[in-house]
């Protein structure tokens, strides 16, 4: 996070002078280049955001503030200070489920993932927390349970993913061995292989997928997940669209009532 004040439409002064004098050279005409940043401005900042490939919102926040030349690249918050919001105490408002210790064993590398990531911003901590509810119901990684959209009524356990060539499985026993796991219940040999070498365990992680349910590895991972998917998330969650946001992780709406539930509270406990 960046303690450089946020700018927005309705904003006036020399900062926003500054930012349209910014668009300007770069080609968005902000309108009269007055310091008011009235619906010229803001229609100049959404269009050189979309350029740049940043989050389109309007707010001239650290990272386009950057892209604009007007300051160095955003340091997010510390580590320490991350910790210091999202306390156990705080988190476990939001875990209705979950036992204080078990949110105390995981929260802290599901942190630290975040920010090594660098979206350990609220939106995407909070994502975060909805998706580990959704996925988990309590706080820790789990492997998948069987159910009739994985094991078929006279198969042998999670068949009806031996063959799935999307997954990258190969056939028996691919379905069981590359079974859903961790915090985002990661599923294929494929996935496995590739977010393994994502995550800086070349193939460990496909070589021995039960390391999907390490507290650690799973953090990593579901870390990762959200960073390739961070952008539409975040436009969706701005959006307020949270079966959208859910979509990019789930890819069905399944979780979609706790995973909302708990991103409402999350709002209202960190943010509002």
């Amino acid at each position: 996070m960046s303690s450089t004040p946020l700018l927005r439409k309705g904003d006036g002064g020399m900062r926003v002078r500054r930012v349209q004098q910014a668009l300007e050279a770069h080609g968005f005409d902000p309108g009269k280049i007055d310091g008011d940043f009235g619906g010229h401005t803001d229609a100049a900042v959404r269009n050189f955001q979309a350029s740049e490939g940043l989050l389109v919102d309007g707010i001239v926040g650290p990272r386009t503030m950057t892209k604009l030349g007007l300051s160095k690249k955003p340091k997010q918050r510390s580590l320490a200070t991350l910790k210091k919001t999202y306390t156990t105490t705080r988190v476990a408002k939001l875990f209705p489920a979950s036992s204080k210790a078990g949110i105390k064993k995981h929260l802290g590398d599901v942190l630290k993932a975040l920010h090594d990531e660098d979206i350990s911003d609220d939106l995407m901590v909070l994502m975060a927390l909805a998706t580990i509810r959704a996925e988990t119901t309590a706080f820790v990684p789990i492997p998948e349970g069987k159910s009739k959209y994985n094991t078929s009524p006279k198969g042998h356990p999670f068949d009806r993913y031996d063959n799935r060539k999307d997954l990258g499985n190969k056939g028996k026993p691919d379905g069981d061995r590359f079974k859903g796991r961790g915090f985002v219940q990661l599923t294929g040999r494929a996935n496995y292989k590739d977010i393994g070498k994502r995550i800086g365990m070349g193939s460990k992680l496909e070589k021995d997928p039960d390391l999907g349910c390490d507290s650690k590895v799973a953090a990593k991972i579901l870390a990762s997940f959200l960073a390739t998917k961070e952008r539409k998330i975040k436009e969706a969650l701005l959006d307020d669209d949270l079966k959208a946001a859910r979509r990019l992780v789930n890819g069905g709406s399944h979780g979609l009532s706790s995973f909302s539930t708990t991103y409402k509270k999350g709002i209202k406990e960190f943010i509002k």
